[in-house]
């Protein structure tokens, strides 16, 4: 008896295998040869003959499974013929490398191929894709800063550092309050002169005069705020640019002992601190604070210890400089420039909403503390704007093509077209849940911002676990894992203003609900980190009441497991 399987591999194999086979046919020949298996099950002799196109992309053990379960073979062949099918299929295959290869010898024996770009291929080839032969990646500028500033900062240069960084800090703080002043002097102008057109109007003046002078008092406070643009930013640059080179020629001064020029020269002393002028109506008043720290331990069977905080303060707070203190310039600053390249960065999560933009609202008033101080080590926070417009803008056209493709097959299976039109939307806006970050080193107490985005629904009191803001804080917390970030300040509210709306009620149950789904979010920290101890900040707003955070703060002790304390008594 004989079987015969005529077994196409181009069917058998997926779509990918069968792209890959059509792109080889212009570089390897097919060939099909017979492979012939005879066994014999009780008085009768069976031949198996099996048509196979070399090369062979199937693997031979998933071709001996399926001719066992076509054929119906008995089980006690299923060894023999699964070794003498690998047999014949690497015998037939070295045959065939045998052939191309005398052929490509030939080939550059008469000539037929050109030897160097050959030689250049092979090259080509071993460079890219082993490690052995590859050229070792030189370090970026950046990564060369970053090891050298964290050497400086962990050294006794460290207070030279922290005081060229301060002085910079007033130069640029002088600037904005000249500009400021000239803003102001400049509107106030303005104003008169509008209310003094205003009085002439239907008089001797029309409206048309009146939009004219408007248009012309604007073009004019667009040209001073460009110019003040312009010069601040060039300003910066220089900043950064003398302050990166002054680092790298004061690491290589201090390598070498026997050369201190640099070191003398560029020094600046604790008595040289350049002060702000006082009474300029740009620094930052601070508030009274409430505080209260808790230590917990989460987990069943491995516990992990974690720092929490309620604080009643602006979130902005974390962001600003001080300028007003005359001690403790360094101090204020040191802890955040040593942990800058660390394991222990500080984040904070914003409350934006679906513009990635710094025009309004909350995000003017944080790009307008970034742009206050220079950083010399990430981009402005502009630039950094304009990154992630493009990230997104890339993103939701690779999801947007993604989803007309289903949506059409669906529409071509009679599906209706309502959900096509959600594709319809503004490209360039998040949504509610998705968040961006941006990096900072010029900041007061934080190195990551977490620009979380919300709607008008967050201000409801209907929210609930599977809300996007609440989701948006778990995937945060993840981030925060993934990244070595162990401090985190939250809005516990999800709010950073309180309004009408937010009752006693309304405070005490969104406060719970926040503190529940973080207390679930920490605890799946555990497997995604194995367990380190971390530091979250809950910040409510500076205009609620003291009754209400005294409130907060005996509930979240009874949410979280808090440390009980011991007292050890002596007998005697």
């Amino acid at each position: 008896m004989l079987l015969d399987t005529a077994f196409d591999f181009n069917k058998a194999t997926d779509e990918n295998q069968q792209k890959k086979m059509k792109a080889n046919k212009g570089k390897t020949c097919t060939r099909e040869r017979e492979f012939l298996y005879k066994f014999n099950a009780g008085n009768q002799r069976l031949v198996l003959t099996v048509p196979l196109k070399f090369p062979v992309q199937e693997n031979a053990s998933h071709l001996h499974g399926r001719l066992m379960l076509l054929h119906n073979l008995p089980c006690f062949i299923e060894n023999d013929l699964k070794q003498s099918l690998s047999q014949f299929i690497e015998g037939e295959s070295i045959k065939d490398y045998d052939k191309e290869a005398e052929a490509a010898l030939k080939a550059v024996k008469s000539g037929e191929v050109d030897m160097h770009q050959l030689a250049n291929a092979w090259a080509k080839a071993y460079t890219e894709t082993t490690l052995e032969h590859a050229r070792p990646e030189e370090p970026s500028w950046d990564e060369d800063f970053a090891d050298v500033y964290h050497d400086l900062i962990h050294s006794p240069a460290s207070e030279t550092l922290l005081n060229l960084e301060h002085n910079y800090f007033v130069s640029i703080s002088e600037l904005i309050n000249e500009r400021d002043v000239e803003l102001k002097k400049l509107r106030e102008r303005q104003g008169a002169e509008m209310d003094k057109v205003m009085q002439e109007l239907g008089k001797s003046l029309t409206d048309q005069d009146v939009n004219a002078l408007a248009a012309q008092h604007f073009e004019s406070q667009q040209v001073l705020e460009n110019k003040w643009t312009s010069e601040l930013k060039q300003s910066t640059a220089i900043q950064k640019q003398e302050y990166q080179e002054w680092v790298i020629k004061l690491h290589q001064d201090l390598k070498n002992p026997n050369n201190s020029s640099i070191s003398e020269e560029i020094k600046v002393q604790p008595s040289q601190l350049r002060e702000s002028v006082e009474g300029n109506g740009r620094i930052y008043e601070e508030q009274r604070q409430l505080e209260e720290s808790f230590t917990i331990h989460l987990g069943a069977q491995l516990k992990t210890m974690h720092n929490l905080r309620l604080l009643r303060a602006d979130i902005l707070d974390f962001c600003k400089h001080k300028r007003n203190h005359r001690s403790g310039v360094k101090l204020h600053r040191l802890q955040t420039a040593l942990s800058l390249y660390s394991t222990s960065l500080c984040g904070l999560v914003l409350l934006v909403d679906n513009r990635i933009s710094s025009y309004s609202g909350i995000k003017r008033d944080f790009a307008t503390v970034c742009q206050e101080c220079t950083d010399f080590h990430f981009p402005g926070i502009q630039e950094q704007l304009e990154i992630v417009q493009q990230v997104v803008l890339y993103a939701r056209a690779q999801r947007s093509s993604k989803s007309k493709r289903q949506h059409d097959s669906v529409n071509r299976n009679g599906g209706n077209e309502e959900k096509s039109k959600n594709i319809e939307r503004n490209q360039s806006n998040i949504l509610p849940g998705e968040f961006y970050i941006t990096r900072h080193s010029n900041l007061s107490e934080i190195h990551v911002a977490f620009h979380l985005c919300v709607d008008d629904n967050v201000r409801s009191g209907n929210i609930t676990a599977r809300d996007p803001a609440i989701m948006g804080l778990r995937n945060i917390l993840k981030v925060c894992c993934t990244h070595d970030i162990t401090t985190i300040s939250i809005p516990l509210l999800l709010v950073h203003d309180m309004s009408e709306e937010m009752t006693i009620p309304w405070c005490l149950k969104r406060a719970e609900l926040v503190f529940k789904c973080v207390k679930g979010f920490m605890m799946e920290m555990a497997s995604w980190d194995g367990g380190i101890s971390r530091t979250v900040q809950f910040l409510v707003p500076q205009t609620i009441s003291e009754e209400m955070f005294y409130q907060l703060s005996n509930m979240l002790p009874q949410i979280f497991r808090v440390s009980s304390t011991l007292t050890l008594t002596s007998k005697h």
